[in-house]
């Protein structure tokens, strides 16, 4: 049976945000939480901190074949990821976030912002509760992640890309009112761009 064709990502420029939240909720991903299998292996894959997945030692340049095993990748309780199926579950080795987030589209100002990310795999995802974003500093400087999905804490999160990361610098230092430290909102939920 053929894998069902998903539609291409809209174009975040030219596309509502209203638009990009219903290309986002119309994702239907495998239930790899329900899935258990024993643990058969090394899948011989690496994802670098760029969002680049390797195959013993070769970057795979196919985009459908990276977005296809990004649909069953699952962080499991230790901090591991694999790739499971229901009959398999293969280690897989990640530098960083298993996605990176390329792209941003904000709607709104202040609390009535809203914040659409296109990740490196074409997924759409809109920051808020459910899709918290969170700042971690390191010695090379702030290290910015969008929860993509999975439990908040332990799922898989998106390393977001520099370039966006100005952007959202931009927008919460438009936002500023007073002494606060900047944050920025995005469907109903604050995040602060500093680590707590």
């Amino acid at each position: 049976m053929a894998e069902p064709i998903q539609p291409p990502a809209p174009d975040l420029a030219s596309t509502s945000l209203a638009e990009l939240m219903r290309y986002a909720n119309n994702g239907s991903l495998p239930p790899v939480e329900k899935w258990h299998p024993q643990h058969c292996g090394d899948s011989e894959m690496r994802i670098a901190a760029d969002g680049t997945w390797f195959h013993q030692g070769t970057p795979i340049g196919r985009a459908a074949m990276v977005k296809l095993f990004s649909t069953v990748l699952r962080r499991e309780p230790d901090g591991s990821h694999v790739l499971v199926t229901p009959v398999e579950r293969l280690a897989l080795a990640v530098d960083d976030a298993p996605f990176t987030a390329v792209e941003v589209k904000a709607e709104g100002a202040g609390r009535n912002r809203r914040l659409a990310f296109r990740l490196n795999t074409g997924d759409i995802v809109v920051a808020g509760s459910d899709h918290p974003l969170r700042f971690e500093d390191r010695d090379d400087g702030p290290h910015p992640y969008l929860h993509v999905r999975g439990k908040i804490g332990n799922g898989l999160e998106a390393l977001i890309v520099r370039p966006v990361y100005y952007e959202l610098v931009g927008l919460a230092l438009d936002d500023v009112d007073g002494d606060p430290p900047p944050a920025i909102w995005s469907d109903g939920a604050m995040f602060a761009l500093a680590p707590a």
